[in-house]
């Protein structure tokens, strides 16, 4: 087998009831520099699909990131063992990307900075800085950061770095 020396492109597809569209809408309105890039409609030939479904497909770019929304139909569901993680350069990035995606989600989903959106997709809303701390030589620091993450729903840098500094 011989493969190609080009660069990999990998697609996330999600599958959803009936609401690809719609979320995908509501992502491309989160996400700068985003954008509906394709919409196929059901085929007439195809007797597994709800015939009050029109939309099949919906291609999706998220920040220069391709997604495809797959209407599919109620057999699959999110959970957590799948998330998507948004590198937050500050607090003001985690503030709009926590408050954006949790927008309509499920409330008890919310914890050390993960959230499930009203699609059931989860993400991981992280502060760069946060992974830094971490992963820090300093294991006592790391421990105190990790401690002080695990109360917090949302994720404060502030918060973060003075657990950090002791």
């Amino acid at each position: 087998m011989s493969l190609s020396s080009s660069k990999l492109k990998l697609t996330t597809c999600l599958w959803f009831d009936g609401q690809a569209q719609e979320a995908a809408e509501f992502y491309t309105s989160i996400f700068p520099n985003s954008k509906i890039v394709h919409v196929q409609n059901h085929l007439k030939c195809d007797e597994q699909i709800d015939p009050n479904q029109t939309v099949l497909v919906v291609a999706f770019e998220l920040d220069g990131n391709q997604f495809f929304g797959l209407n599919g139909g109620p057999m699959f569901k999110f959970n957590e063992a799948i998330s998507f993680q948004i590198d937050c350069a500050n607090q003001e990035e985690v503030d709009y990307y926590f408050e954006k995606l949790s927008e309509g989600g499920d409330k008890s989903k919310q914890v050390c900075g993960w959230l499930a959106d009203k699609y059931g997709v989860s993400w991981q809303i992280v502060p760069t800085v946060l992974k830094t701390m971490l992963a820090s030589e300093d294991k006592e620091a790391a421990a105190r950061v990790s401690q002080a993450m695990s109360s917090q729903v949302k994720l404060n840098i502030a918060e973060l770095e003075k657990a950090f500094k002791g």
